[in-house]
């Protein structure tokens, strides 16, 4: 069995991994808003922290979401037409450049994009799934993958399990600076 030490995330192994928030497949998901606000939190967490962040679209889905875009820095899209993330060279030479083990999860669709990266991701990293953060266009389907991705071995996490994981204590400067986005 895994020590706390082993299964809390850190910051200088993690990284936020944002799969597809684009503006032809948002729209048609379930539970849309929280999805984009729990998205755009992480993002903007990532930047106060320092924590690197990449994010994917399929191809022919339009753009990432304006308000993403917006929260994020230095940091370019990677298209894609495998559904998962690994099926994209880019994707692979961009977290073997990062050498993080962690990854942390969010984006849609959370049965065939998330999950099929998840999954593959599994023999050589650490993943958490961001549960507040996925979905898919049918609500079942986002239960069902979050299911089998814990039968396979993914922490399933939430936004706010995430932020105050990578804080580690209160009261330090990035705490105070975090603090809006979680009140």
């Amino acid at each position: 069995m895994n020590s706390s030490a082993d299964t809390l995330l850190k910051k200088d192994d993690s990284l936020l991994v944002v799969i597809d928030m684009q503006e032809k497949l948002v729209p048609v998901v379930a539970d849309k808003e929280m999805i984009v606000e729990n998205v755009i939190k992480l993002v903007r967490f990532c930047r106060i922290i320092d924590l690197p962040v990449m994010v994917t679209e399929q191809e022919k889905l339009g753009d990432t979401l304006p308000e993403i875009r917006a929260a994020l820095v230095n940091t370019h899209p990677i298209t894609k037409t495998a559904f998962s993330c690994f099926g994209s060279p880019a994707f692979r030479e961009g977290i073997r450049q990062l050498r993080r083990n962690t990854l942390i999860i969010a984006g849609i669709e959370a049965h065939v994009c998330v999950a099929q990266t998840a999954l593959q991701a599994l023999p050589d990293y650490t993943v958490h799934v961001v549960s507040d953060a996925v979905s898919s266009r049918v609500a079942d389907n986002r239960k069902v993958a979050l299911q089998r991705m814990r039968q396979c071995g993914v922490t399933i996490t939430s936004t706010e399990m995430v932020i105050f994981e990578l804080l580690e204590k209160a009261g330090t400067p990035l705490f105070k600076e975090a603090l809006p986005l979680v009140k």
